[in-house]
């Protein structure tokens, strides 16, 4: 069954759900709907972040009418039987048209949601905007959207926002910059974006050396090159290498290298020949703790109990 609810239905269900609601207070998400909790924090004035983690009894249709939007990024991790998927999707300002956003039912869903005023965002870049990707657009015009799947970079600061440390003022600074983190992450991902209306051709050449560029990554996944280093070595650019690495791979370089780097290691704690801490450093992890998170979130287990159950 699909829940069908206006924004305005919607917004004042949750009003009436939770209010009283105090600054970063978590509040339990309307029972009628799912289970679940939220928390938002405004971090400063014009950005607002909420956390939440819930999961709706019924598939959820919420209808928006046009509207001003301000710049919003959301970062989703959706677990469903046994598997897990994530997303992100990042709108700039200007026109919203009306449309409806369908939330999945029966499903854990675990993200952030992050709104920004565009003048808190105008103060923060300066007069710095020639190398902008067109984020503000007048209240007139149709707001720029992207979505596609986070990079590694990427999930780690959604996850350090997930698990803050921290309490009081030393809580808001963090979390304030680990927002603007996945702001500048989420615009050098749209600088090297392909267009979906018309996606810059590669050249058959190209193609070849973008190629040869993931094998040399994987040769050297202890201590792979910089993206310069590696563009010198294959004879073309940083930015053809970039934009040619998502379109032929659909993700970014060092996306694909952190992929290949936790394959490889799965590879050589399943052989049993290397120790967890061997196997961090074969594949170019400094720490081990470092490498047990990046595994956790790649497998959904620790190294260490994933060797114990091979063995078994």
């Amino acid at each position: 069954m699909t829940i069908t609810l206006s924004q305005a239905d919607y917004a004042n269900w949750l009003d009436e759900a939770t209010c009283p609601r105090a600054e970063g207070e978590v509040t339990a998400y309307p029972s009628a709907l799912g289970r679940g909790q939220q928390r938002y924090v405004a971090l400063r004035e014009g950005v607002e972040l909420c956390i939440e983690d819930l999961c709706l009894h019924d598939d959820l249709e919420i209808q928006h009418c046009d509207r001003e939007h301000p710049l919003e990024f959301i970062f989703e991790q959706i677990h469903s039987g046994g598997k897990s998927s994530q997303r992100y999707a990042f709108f700039g300002s200007g026109l919203a048209p009306a449309e409806s956003w369908r939330v999945p039912g029966n499903r854990r869903i675990v993200g952030i949601n992050v709104h920004v005023d565009p003048n808190a965002f105008r103060q923060w870049i300066g007069e710095a905007r020639d190398d902008l990707p067109d984020l503000l657009r007048p209240a007139d015009q149709r707001y720029l959207e992207r979505s596609g799947i986070p990079t590694a970079a990427m999930q780690m600061a959604v996850q350090a926002i997930l698990h803050c440390p921290f309490q009081g003022l030393t809580q808001r600074l963090y979390l304030e910059s680990k927002v603007w983190e996945l702001m500048a992450l989420l615009i050098e991902d749209l600088k090297t974006m392909p267009d979906s209306f018309s996606p810059p051709a590669l050249k058959a050449d190209d193609v070849e050396r973008i190629h040869y560029a993931s094998k040399l990554l994987c040769r050297q996944i202890a201590q792979p090159p910089t993206l310069i280093e590696l563009a010198r070595a294959v004879g073309i650019n940083d930015h053809k290498l970039k934009v040619g690495f998502r379109q032929v791979f659909g993700t970014t370089v060092f996306g694909y290298l952190h992929e290949h780097r936790m394959e490889r290691s799965r590879q050589l704690l399943e052989s049993g020949d290397l120790s967890v801490t061997a196997a961090a450093e074969a594949v170019g992890f400094a720490s081990r703790g470092h490498f047990a998170a990046a595994f956790r979130r790649k497998y959904g287990v620790n190294p260490g109990v994933y060797v114990r159950g091979r063995r078994a």
